[in-house]
């Protein structure tokens, strides 16, 4: 399991950007992907990287076809080999579940 790590925003419309995030977000949480939203990012549980690729691929595409001109993405990745991992398991690992 690949969990992941995002922010994507637009960095040419303004001080404020949230109805661009909140748009981001309903991509990422309609995946049918496992997502937990926090106040500067989006975890994402993913089988592979061609899944999470494609995910974050519509995210940009959806802030494209809403006119942003330039687009940051932060994606951090996590493709943990020898055993099962998970966003619970993380969180229960520094007892914050």
């Amino acid at each position: 399991m690949i969990i992941a790590s995002t922010a994507i925003f637009p960095t040419s419309e303004g001080v404020s950007v949230s109805r661009y995030v909140k748009e981001v977000i309903k991509v990422i949480e309609n995946s049918g992907l496992k997502t937990s939203t926090g106040g500067m990012s989006t975890t994402i549980e993913a089988p592979d990287l061609v899944t999470l690729f494609k995910v974050i691929e519509k995210a940009e595409k959806k802030l494209v076809n809403m006119g942003a001109k330039r687009i940051h993405i932060d994606l951090q990745v996590d493709h943990r080999l020898d055993k099962e991992a998970s966003i619970e398991s993380k969180l229960r690992a520094i007892d914050k579940t």
